[in-house]
């Protein structure tokens, strides 16, 4: 019996084609007392080590072993004895993602944004202009991100932290994007937030540990992760800042007697080591339409803003790093967010301020780059299309080529035997697909539309959103409509809506008021070509009474392909 550790590729077809060799050179009754050959890591070399296990053996057969085994030790220090550095591995990966953060960058043609790093990725590279989260909730983000399955698929519907105790199924472990990426022949690092669960489902090899507000400090501890060649396997990096969410408490410098948040910049102007920190004047900034243009709302964006900054600085400073590791025309790079800015309007909502997101890829393996793809894509799409990269997509199951069943996985491993490890669900493909050929030129398109699952954000915050968009309608479809719409704690305190709210309900909040945006109706459907920014809502309306109808149809149908419990509600309440 041979116990095998997981090895370099090259290492493991040496080790294969040894074992065959010595099944040939030692009798097989030698193998009825079950002799071990193992590999165990010693520093950073292979090192055989042979255990002789057997019971009842005269002392011609023991000689005959330990000569078998002689010259299989011998062999063994030929193939796993320290060897020069290799080249860098090829076709590596970095997943950078950022906290709440809608596409405020230059190469979206924000003239506001300070991301010159992002924005020569983006010339080097492709900018999706139509890339949207299923959800605007950070932890439910991550984990579809991280699966390829929608929310009401993997499980997990809200915040996986503290008390609001949100998981995915255990047997997600089978699609989980760190765990195929293993399978194929990829080491794993993550360095920043997390914020999905169980991590027995979404498990990294290494966890990199780095202030997730400073995206520059966060790369440094990445560098030797990068620059590591005693595994000759190609990596994968996961890379999560915490900026440009809000936190860090209220800049009491502020003269407003509502406070704008920080968003994790340090008070009184100050900064990070490593980072030249960019400061707004808050009178100079862009208020988009869905916010209200007040002084509170400004004070806010102006913070916001120099929160971006700061990811792009870091940004910057990785591709630095991959640069001097070799690397860099070895690394797929993708750049996004979990989901839109926060600020009631956007986060927590299934609007376009909240879902539609940055997405800029820089793949060097192909010829045509920098230009912008009106390709539909969604956050479902991510695990599938980083799989397909890695050669480990099996394109007609829409699932890892080496899948692994996860109810065999846990029963071997004697865990979760009375847990709900499944929901019911197979697991054996992803809801999203690839969009790695997409990457080829402008002319490749996706998904004709795009579904959004909404459900929880905090425990409290149940309001089940379902969403259908395509080309040129979309339709929310406010399930728990009758119920005021709920707001995230950080949103709820923030000085942008305190502002309007304190104002009463018939105050204006961007292109809605205070009441509308907290009572809401059953159905809302809007023209994304003559209204983007989602301020008329056609479902009231009888001229568009057989639109809505052909649209809802589309929903339910959408509903049922992938299977969402909701649809039941169609039936009653």
């Amino acid at each position: 019996m041979f116990a095998e550790m997981v090895r370099p590729r090259r290492s493991r077809l040496l080790y294969y084609g040894l074992k065959e060799s010595l099944s040939k050179l030692i009798k097989l009754d030698l193998f009825a007392n079950s002799f071990i050959l193992r590999f165990e890591k010693v520093s950073s070399v292979a090192a055989p080590s042979i255990f002789v296990l057997g019971s009842g053996m005269n002392l011609n057969n023991c000689l005959v072993s330990c000569l078998g085994w002689g010259i299989a030790f011998l062999f063994l220090g030929l193939v796993c004895s320290p060897a020069v550095a290799s080249d860098p591995a090829e076709r590596n990966i970095v997943f950078f993602i950022t906290d709440d953060e809608g596409p405020t960058l230059g190469c979206y043609g924000d003239s506001l944004a300070a991301t010159p790093c992002i924005d020569r990725l983006a010339k080097d590279g492709v900018v999706f202009n139509r890339a949207f989260a299923t959800t605007a909730s950070c932890s439910a983000s991550r984990s579809v991100v991280m699966s390829g399955l929608h929310n009401h698929k993997n499980g997990q519907y809200g915040h996986q932290h503290h008390f609001h105790k949100f998981d995915s199924y255990h047997n997600v472990v089978s699609l989980a994007l760190p765990r195929v990426l293993a399978k194929a022949g990829y080491r794993t690092g993550h360095i920043g937030k997390y914020h999905v669960g169980p991590e027995a489902v979404y498990r990294f090899e290494t966890y990199l540990r780095g202030n997730a507000r400073s995206a520059v400090e966060m790369a440094e501890k990445c560098r030797d992760f990068i620059s590591d060649r005693s595994d000759d396997r190609p990596f994968f990096l996961y890379f999560g800042t915490s900026d440009p969410h809000r936190g860090g408490g209220i800049d009491k410098a502020s003269k407003l007697k509502l406070k704008p948040d920080l968003f994790g910049n340090k008070p009184e102007r100050g900064s990070y080591p490593g980072v030249e920190e960019v400061f707004y004047d808050p009178a100079k900034v862009t208020v988009p339409p869905f916010l209200s243009d007040t002084a509170e709302t400004r004070s806010e964006i102006a913070q916001y803003y120099q929160s971006c900054a700061r990811i792009d600085q870091g940004l910057g400073r990785l591709v630095e790093i991959l640069k001097e590791a070799g690397v860099y025309d070895k690394t797929l790079i993708v750049f996004t967010a979990d989901h839109g800015m926060a600020f009631a309007g956007a986060k927590t909502t299934v609007y376009q301020p909240g879902l539609r997101v940055p997405f800029v890829v820089r793949n060097p393996y192909e010829k045509q780059r920098g230009f912008v793809s009106e390709a539909m894509v969604s956050h479902i799409d991510i695990a599938p299309s980083l799989l397909d990269f890695a050669g480990g997509l099996d394109p007609d199951l829409n699932g890892p080529k080496d899948w692994v069943d996860p109810d065999k996985y846990w029963k071997e491993k004697d865990l979760f035997a009375k847990d709900n490890r499944s929901g019911g669900n197979k697991f054996r493909s992803y809801q999203g697909k690839s969009w790695l050929n997409c990457l080829s030129g402008p002319e490749v398109d996706h998904w004709d539309s795009i579904f959004a699952s909404h459900t929880f954000h905090e425990i409290q915050m149940y309001y089940p959103m379902r969403v259908i968009q395509d080309d040129r309608y979309k339709l929310i479809w406010n399930i728990a409509y009758k119920l005021d719409y709920p707001f995230a704690s950080d949103l709820w305190a923030a000085s942008s809506w305190q502002a309007q709210f304190l104002k009463g309900e018939d105050a204006p909040y961007g292109l809605k008021t205070v009441g509308q945006y907290i009572h809401r109706p059953e159905f809302e459907l809007f023209d994304m070509k003559s209204d983007p920014d989602e301020a008329y809502n056609l479902a009231g309306k009888p001229e568009f009474a057989e639109l809505l109808k052909t649209y809802q149809g589309k929903l339910k149908a959408k509903q049922r392909q992938l299977e969402d419990p909701w649809i039941l509600k169609w039936k009653y309440e």
